[in-house]
């Protein structure tokens, strides 16, 4: 008897228990003497409490750990793409490619006909026309800002006249190139259409000229194996040999290439110290950086103001024989003869690149003297003359000469008479055009005097 009631009492506990499993928070207010679950069966509960806690404790770090690895996945993903390269089927992209693609893609809204590829140096600059061969010479023009289309015709015009591209490769800096590039391929596509028609031409008396003809023996050489040139991409080199009078020769030229300065100084880095930089001052902040790509490519170079200078003759045969550290200096026309010109340099690779970089650190300084003084003008030539003057300044190139002057076409009397006997202009391989436009006319009148050449030329004047 005493069994069974201590076993139906078990029993009862047993099924209480089992209920407040699933009902915690049921008392029975009615009997405050009944036994608690807690003290009746103490160790179940406590265990489902502590299961239901890992279960949550192991969802948790599931979740945890699943994000971690999303995160490790992303991150392995975009680490990859920073890192694909293109293939080689694509130029190399500078640290402002944006500027450079709206460049060429506005060149080619203008209606010049473009290859696909018509970068000229590792991803950087404009190829207008490229060269033949390699060269050993290299002039390098700035264009001012206020130079007008006629401005940069002359230049190009004279210059492939001269027959210094026949030995140079140049290249042309400016701040607005989708103003001019029309007119550079518009000469550079004369200049080749000359060369033809003289070439086929049988007529000895085409030189009507002596001064201003053209001369097509300038650009025929032997033949003999040359190396690609280094602007653009490598293409096979036409030869001019189909003809008897040319037989074992080619027609051999420069390249004309031109650079936006902002692909060379993207950063404008004089600006901090003057409101407006002109060109005549930036173009020295451009030169380290392109000097410094094409270091082991040529042996001499050329500054030149392409708005000032016309070419009658090749310049680079006055430094050709000196050392590659040396700088050739011109005087300015004025009267504190003291002055070097900065329109003309001429002297070789090592010594024009070390005083692009010394100039360009003395325009600096000259800026910071300027703004103490609260000034907003620096004179390049002024700069310039300070520089070669300075015997510490001028111990990394050697200073040829600073007596000589590039003379002005206006005091060149043979310039307005064919067969003036006051000044010879034929002695000189380049001049100055001073400050008359009436000048352009005169000269390309005189160019056009020839017919065969003028039959070439969209822009002449009779």
């Amino acid at each position: 008897m005493g069994l069974i009631s201590a076993k139906e009492t078990k029993n009862n506990t047993r099924g209480m228990s089992f209920l407040l499993v699933f009902f915690p928070d049921h008392n029975n207010s009615g009997n405050d003497d009944s036994p608690s679950p807690s003290s009746s069966s103490p160790g179940k509960p406590t265990t489902l409490f502590r299961s239901r806690s890992s279960r949550l404790l192991l969802s948790k770090a599931q979740s945890t750990i699943s994000i971690c690895i999303l995160l490790l996945f992303l991150t392995l993903f975009l680490f990859t793409l920073s890192t694909f390269e293109p293939s080689s089927g694509f130029p190399a992209v500078s640290s402002h490619p944006s500027r450079r693609f709206l460049l060429n893609r506005d060149i080619v809204a203008a209606g010049i006909t473009r290859s696909s590829n018509r970068f000229a140096l590792q991803g950087m600059g404009t190829l207008f026309m490229r060269g033949t061969k390699s060269m050993h010479d290299l002039i390098v023009a700035h264009i001012a800002s206020d130079s007008t289309e006629n401005d940069l015709r002359l230049f190009m015009r004279l210059l492939h006249r001269s027959g210094v591209t026949s030995k140079s490769d140049i290249v042309l800096l400016f701040n607005s190139p989708l103003r001019f590039a029309e007119s550079i391929e518009e000469e550079n596509e004369s200049f080749l259409k000359l060369v033809d028609v003289h070439r086929n031409s049988n007529s000895s008396t085409n030189q009507t000229d002596s001064v201003w003809g053209f001369n097509l023996n300038r650009f025929i050489k032997s033949k003999k194996e040359t190396s690609e040139p280094i602007w653009g991409k490598k293409s096979h080199r036409v030869s001019y040999n189909d003809s008897s009078p040319l037989n074992s020769t080619e027609l051999t030229h420069g390249s004309v290439v031109g650079f936006d300065v902002t692909e060379l100084d993207p950063e404008n880095s004089l600006s901090g110290f003057m409101d407006h930089v002109p060109m005549s001052l930036r173009r020295w902040a451009c030169y380290p950086m392109l000097l410094g790509r094409v270091r082991r490519n040529f042996k001499h170079v050329m500054l030149v103001d392409a708005k000032t200078s016309l070419f009658l003759g090749d310049p680079l045969t006055r430094i050709r024989n000196r050392s590659p550290e040396s700088v050739l200096f011109f005087s300015k026309h004025s009267k504190k003869s003291s002055e070097i010109n900065p329109a003309v340099l001429i002297g070789g690779a090592r010594g024009i690149r070390r005083l692009s970089s010394t100039m360009h650190t003395e325009i600096v300084r000259a800026m910071i003297q300027q703004q103490h003084k609260k000034k907003n003008s620096v004179s390049e030539s002024v700069v310039l003359s300070q520089l070669v003057g300075n015997v510490h300044m001028i111990k990394n190139f050697e200073v040829l000469s600073s007596e000589s002057v590039v003379p002005e076409a206006s005091s060149l009397a043979e310039l307005r008479t064919r067969n003036s006997a006051a000044s010879s202009i034929k002695n000189h391989d380049i001049i100055q055009r001073g400050n008359s436009n009436h000048l352009i006319d005169i000269i390309m009148k005189r160019i056009c005097s020839s017919e065969l050449d003028s039959s070439v030329y969209n822009y002449c004047y009779h």
